[in-house]
């Protein structure tokens, strides 16, 4: 009997010494990745450490604990970093750790957390594996190695941001203004008290590794995220800039299928002093850009309509040729959420649309009868971010535009999915009648809630990517297609408003301006108005155009964007030369556009 214990005996003093060994190491053992810790329940940041987990981004204890409070070492930091990070490219070359033995299981993270930036060596060589991480250098550490930038925030703010801002170590303010800037950094109880010199626990590290990733973002609770205020213009910013945009679409207009004739209409809106371009890339179910996600989505990488799309970038061609003669470019989603009935989306995909509580799909835009993805659907929500994202990552472009198709029309939304979704979250029925206000409500902020995902995504992909919105005015938004863009605006989510305003009479045109959640958010942010230049079989007169322009001026709004291209001076019935004169009037020399992110101040009116 005592021989036969012995091989068990020896497995259990293994079992020990491997466990002392890992414990040594300041790695914790793997727990499994669906296992329950007993010690987060009711904890602050519970669901984003299970989100981590689950993913094998972070690791349990083998015991069932996480042990959210226990200090974070230098070499379990860099564990995290390189399973939550691992595609960065190394910024410098490996060095040879004088205290990490080559068959350390933490070497190969220590080396990829130096050879991208985020951790540095000590003095000889030296790492320092066990040593504790405190907070401000683990934040800093972070933004350093993420290569974040700061375009409003400053070392001399964070002593209004936090109350204990005098203890953060010099060499990492600058670092620390960036992670404020972009939202990475978590306090928790108090988010004025950021407790720079203490040393930074698992549950931190946790939330600032979700703060850092666009879809777990949202997992930390609000209340705990420090932010950067809206900061003041300085006193030397004059009131001299002005949008002035023009929006390039595929629909009556061939200018974005040539590289000439792109390139020619470019230089002809910047002779006019034209400053913002907002191109269309998504409409008609295709992309206008040669898309891996549509590959793979649909089957098809641009609009296969449009054979003079395919053998160039048009996307490329047009934010470099726009660049070059100072042009902001805004790519435009203009269809959203919305599909052609007969698109190869929709085909393959029937189960992400939507429908009416009738079952029928189809809804008439004009001649043509179109259907609508889900927004309340994760697949569907993933696709649209990943298009967004793609762009986003792939060009330099200066924002990214949405407008009144990222929402829903109010009869949509009694698809399966939703409904079963409706009942869990509030233990009703979906009612009959499609506008009752709590269903109204609910699909709304379902909505703003995607739109809170996608802006923090955008935001950590390409910070001073500008998130800009097309809508119409705020009743019919709401009440029509369920986008509640005031709450938008007021939430953060919103950096530049372009309110479509196509009126004909002026006395119309004007009261649209002057609506209350107008007026108030063009005390926000840079708000401008669409103003309608012409249809292809509805000329607008020249004078129109003029008498608007002027009055947007007095309102004290940001500027114009003119729809569309096109019919600035081509399909219209006064003579191109005489349009093109107005233009020239009204925008006589350069000027810049405003930008919330440069010192941007309302416009006083005139």
């Amino acid at each position: 009997m005592l021989l036969r214990s012995r091989p068990r005996l020896f497995l259990v003093l293994l079992f020990l010494l491997a466990f002392f060994i890992i414990l040594w190491s300041g790695v914790p053992p793997a727990a499994p990745a669906s296992a329950g810790f007993r010690d987060l329940k009711g904890h602050w940041a519970q669901g984003c450490i299970e989100s981590l987990v689950q993913r094998q981004l972070m690791t349990g204890y083998a015991d069932g604990t996480f042990r959210p409070n226990t200090p974070v070492t230098r070499a379990e930091y860099a564990v995290t970093i390189s399973q939550a990070f691992p595609n960065l490219k190394p910024l410098r070359s490996a060095i040879r750790f004088q205290d990490i033995a080559s068959s350390d299981r933490t070497a190969p993270a220590i080396q990829y957390a130096y050879q991208t930036g985020f951790l540095s060596s000590y003095p000889n060589n030296r790492f320092n594996p066990k040593e504790k991480m405190v907070r401000a250098q683990a934040l800093a550490a972070l933004a350093a190695g993420l290569q974040m930038e700061a375009r409003q925030a400053s070392p001399q703010q964070l002593s209004s941001i936090f109350q204990d801002a005098k203890g953060i170590p010099g060499y990492t303010r600058s670092a620390i203004a960036t992670a404020l800037e972009n939202r990475l950094i978590a306090n928790y109880p108090d988010v004025r008290q950021l407790r720079p010199s203490q040393p930074m626990n698992r549950a931190e590290l946790a939330a600032a590794i979700c703060l850092a990733q666009p879809d777990t973002a949202s997992l930390i609770p609000t209340q705990y995220i420090a932010n950067l205020p809206t900061l003041a213009p300085p006193p030397a910013a004059k009131n001299n800039r002005e949008i002035r945009g023009v929006w390039l679409t595929n629909i009556d207009s061939d200018v974005l299928f040539s590289p000439n004739r792109l390139l020619n209409g470019i230089q002809e809106l910047a002779r006019l002093n034209i400053n913002t371009l907002y191109p269309a890339v998504w409409n008609w179910g295709y992309t206008l850009y040669p898309s891996a996600v549509a590959q793979q989505t649909f089957g098809h990488s641009v609009d296969p309509r449009q054979p003079d799309l395919a053998d160039w970038d048009m996307l490329a061609t047009l934010v470099q040729q726009g660049h070059n003669q100072g042009m902001t470019v805004i790519p435009w989603f203009e269809f959203g959420f919305m599909a052609p009935s007969d698109s190869e989306l929709a085909a393959r995909h029937p189960d992400w649309l939507t429908q009416r509580f009738d079952g029928s799909q189809i809804w008439m835009e004009g001649i043509y009868p179109r259907v609508w993805l889900n927004p309340f659907h994760p697949q569907v929500q993933q696709f649209i971010t990943n298009l967004i994202l793609e762009i986003v990552s792939r060009y330099n472009v200066d924002g990214i535009q949405l407008d009144d198709h990222f929402g829903l029309p109010y009869e949509f939304g009694y698809d399966p999915y939703t409904i079963r979704l409706y009942q869990q979250e509030t233990g009703k029925v979906a009612p009959l009648n499609a506008k009752d206000p709590d269903w109204m409500r609910w699909r709304a902020n379902k909505i703003t809630a995607y739109m809170t995902q996608l802006f923090r995504a955008i935001k950590a992909r390409k910070p001073n990517v500008l998130v800009t919105l097309s809508p119409n005015n705020y009743e019919f938004s709401y009440n029509h297609s369920l986008q509640d863009w005031f709450t938008w605006e007021r939430q953060g989510l919103v950096e530049e408003l372009l309110l479509q305003v196509y009126r004909n009479q002026l006395d119309a045109f004007v009261a649209e301006l002057k609506k209350p959640e107008v007026v108030d958010s063009r005390q926000h942010i840079p708000t401008g108005i669409g103003i309608l230049t012409g249809l292809k079989d509805q000329p607008v007169p020249i004078q129109q155009v003029q008498q608007q322009v002027q009055a947007v001026r007095q309102q004290g709004f940001s500027g114009v964007s003119f729809f569309f291209y096109e019919t600035m001076w081509k399909l219209a019935t006064e003579p191109a030369d005489s349009r093109k004169a107005v233009f020239q009037n009204l925008f006589p020399t350069p000027s810049p556009r405003p930008d919330l992110l440069q010192g941007w101040q309302p416009p006083p009116k005139i």
